[in-house]
This record gives structure tokens, C-alpha cells and sequence, in this order.
């Protein structure tokens, strides 16, 4: 679409949202609405520069025209008059303060002026109530950069996430969130580091950052660490259990329950500590045990996939087959990326004779194990840990 038809558009979407009230003398309110019908007719025609004369002769003749200046500020922000379009379009939203596409306008007119602060105050004011995708990820944009450029990271990110609820695949705002968060993380992390540089959340800091980076022994020594300063700490027992858990090393493995037992007398809630212990208990052949936290660990995150999808696996161990179908229909529901979940159903659809859709779960199973491995390859050129495989990875299909 070329900028006139783009600023074409603009105007009519604007026009449908105000509602003009002219205070004008009979004599003037006829000059100004043949100024106005030549205005119309040059935009018509896509001569926006003709337009603009004929709207400034209208707001001269009607100065309450909201109609008129709200376009007329329009037209002169696209044609990069940004000082004369702030003008006409404070005056628009100042007349009607619920012209959210008008007031965002004027904020992207402050910016390009370099009026910082008026600009951030008129796009946060105007952006929840926009609704026009295009219009909304434009004015999105340029608040995310007000926001940058005054150091404002909490709002940036709070406004790259609600564009992200919108855009989800936009690989551009994918990106500004991945380096947002980084940033976040990077400076609360450097503060914590001169504010409390011997505390326990320091350490629990460094241990998630080395873990993440796959030097597991040295995250192991930083969460005893932690522990040894605070061991009430919420979530410490829990993820250096997960890190022993996952360990090849047999030693460190049997020692991850005493830590997810001493994460559940810090919070009786910890979701991942149930589960994990669920996955303990089965590998120890303790089925009544595993069903009771794998139930747990559902009760406590229902959207958790994998605490379906684990117990599932379960049920199947106690001839609860209709039952763990149900759990794996609601893992892969949740989440349609759950690979284990697609294998597990394929298995369970096979014995019930239901051959087409056992077919279509090992399509499904393999397109997103394919994605996985490759994710996998990713983190590891990367030099960076990709977190845990979970427990019911398997193989391949029944």
C-alpha cells in the first residue's frame, strides 16, 4: 500500500471514530463545509497536499471542529510536519480525550519532536485501548524504543510481551523480548552481585547461570552454598534436586529425594518436587506412591503437561488405560508440542484398535522430536544447557 493510501486509510478509520459539533455562524459554517467537501474530493483523488490547504481553512473558520483538526493532524503527520500535526492533534484529543488512535498519533508526533516525556505519557495512555493490529504493533514499537532509551526496561518488556500476545511467531519482537529479559536479568543480577555478594540468592543466582551453561559441578557447589547461608530459601532444595536428579553421576543422583523432601518442608506446595518424587517412586517400583504425587503434582499445576503426561505412565503401570488416555489427551491439549505425550497416546490408541489416530500421533510424535533434537543441537553450538530431558522421553514409537 503507497503512503497516501496508508494515510488514506488512517484518516477514514479516525473519521469513523469522531463525531463533529461545529460552533460556527451560519455564513462561516457554509464556507467551512465547501472547504470541507473539496478536502473529501482531494482525498478522494489521493492528493493529501491538496487536502491540507482546505482542511486549514476549515479549522480557521471552525476552530471546535474535532473532526477537522483530528484529520487535519493526520494528514501532516504523513506528510512529516510533526510540529504543526502535535499541534492540531493535542487540540483533537484534548476536545475528545477517548480518540486513542489520535492521541497515539501525537505521541509518535512528540517523538519525532524529541518530546520524550509527552510522547511516552500519550502512546501509554492510547496503546491498551487500540485494536487495530498494524496500528497497535506500530505504536507498540516506538514506545518499546521511548521506554529503551530511558533506561525504562520493566515497561519495555511488560509492552513487548503484550505484542507478543498478538504476534506470537513475529520473529522481531521474539527477538526484542529474548534481549529485554537478558538485559533484566543481567542488571538484577549485577546488583545483586554489589548489594549482597555473599547471600544465598547470589549463589542460587550463580548456580542457575553455570547450570544453564552446563558446568554442573560448580552449580552444585553454589547451591550448597546458598544452603548452608538460608536453607528455607523457596526453590533452592527444589533445583538443586533437579540438577542432582538429572546427574549421570549414580552418587549425586541418590541424593536428589532427600532434597526434594527437604524443598516440600520449606513449601508443602512445591509442584516440582511432588513430581519428581513421583518419578522416584516409580523407578523404585512404588506405584501406589507415584500415583499419589503424580495426582498431587496435577492438583497443584493443572496446565502442567509433563505431570499429565507422567501420570499417564502411571496408570498404564495400574491397567487404568482409559484413564490414562484422558491424562494424555489433556497433556497434548495443553501443550501439542509434548512429544512423549504423542508417543504414549499412539500406544494407547493402538490397543484400543484405533489404528489412523495411533498413525497420526507417531506423525505428531516425530515432527516434534525432530524439532526438539534440532533445539538440542542449537543449545549445545551454543555451549549452553538446554535444561533436562524429561523422564518420559522415549525412544521411538510402540
Amino acid at each position: 500500500m503507497s503512503p497516501k493510501a496508508v494515510t488514506l486509510a488512517l484518516v477514514s478509520l479516525l473519521w469513523a471514530a469522531l463525531s463533529a459539533s461545529p460552533q460556527t455562524s451560519p455564513g462561516s459554517k457554509d464556507q467551512a463545509e465547501q472547504h470541507q467537501r473539496l478536502a473529501d474530493q482531494y482525498l478522494r483523488q489521493q492528493r493529501p497536499d491538496l487536502a491540507i490547504p482546505e482542511l486549514k481553512k476549515v479549522v480557521a473558520l471552525d476552530p471546535g471542529n474535532v473532526e477537522a483538526r483530528a484529520n487535519l493532524g493526520v494528514l501532516l503527520f504523513f506528510s512529516k510536519d510533526y510540529k504543526n500535526a502535535a499541534s492540531e492533534l493535542r487540540a483533537a484529543v484534548q476536545a475528545k480525550p477517548d480518540l486513542w488512535k489520535i492521541q497515539a498519533l501525537l505521541g509518535m508526533a512528540e517523538a519525532q519532536l524529541h518530546d520524550d516525556s509527552a510522547s511516552c505519557r500519550d502512546m501509554q495512555a492510547a496503546f491498551p485501548h487500540l485494536t487495530e493490529a498494524k496500528f497497535q504493533l506500530q505504536v507498540g514499537r516506538a514506545l518499546i524504543d521511548n521506554y529503551t532509551a530511558a533506561g525504562d526496561l520493566d515497561q519495555a518488556a511488560t509492552t513487548v510481551s503484550a505484542l507478543l500476545a498478538a504476534n506470537p511467531t513475529d520473529t522481531s519482537l521474539l527477538y526484542l523480548s529474548y534481549r529485554l529479559y537478558s538485559d533484566l536479568a543481567g542488571r538484577s543480577m549485577l546488583t545483586l552481585a554489589l548489594t549482597a555478594p555473599d547471600s544465598a540468592e547470589m549463589h542460587q543466582v550463580m548456580a542457575r547461570e553455570l547450570a544453564r551453561h552446563g558446568d554442573n559441578d560448580a552449580a552444585i557447589q553454589n547451591y550448597r552454598e546458598a544452603i548452608a547461608i538460608n536453607p528455607k530459601l523457596p526453590g533452592l532444595h527444589s533445583e538443586l534436586g533437579d540438577l542432582l536428579y538429572h546427574s549421570e553421576d549414580e552418587k549425586l543422583k541418590a541424593q536428589a529425594e532427600a532434597e526434594f523432601r527437604a524443598a516440600l518442608a520449606v513449601n508443602p506446595a512445591d509442584e516440582r518436587a511432588v513430581f519428581t518424587l513421583g518419578q522416584i517412586a516409580e523407578q523404585n517400583s512404588d506405584v501406589k506412591s507415584a500415583y499419589a504425587d503424580e495426582s498431587r503434582a496435577v492438583e497443584l499445576a493443572p496446565n502442567d503437561t509433563d505431570a499429565y503426561t507422567e501420570l499417564a505412565k502411571v496408570l498404564v503401570l495400574m491397567n487404568r488405560q482409559d484413564e490414562a488416555q484422558k491424562m494424555l489427551e489433556r497433556a497434548i491439549q495443553l501443550d501439542p508440542t509434548n512429544y512423549a505425550a504423542h508417543y504414549r497416546l499412539a500406544g494407547l490408541y493402538r490397543q484400543h484398535g484405533r489404528t489412523d489416530d495411533a498413525r497420526q500421533q507417531v506423525a505428531e510424535y516425530r515432527k516434534y522430536k525432530d524439532m526438539k533434537d534440532k533445539l538440542q543441537k542449537i543449545f549445545e553450538t551454543m555451549r549452553v544447557a538446554s535444561g533436562p530431558k524429561p523422564a518420559s522421553d522415549d525412544d521411538g514409537p510402540m
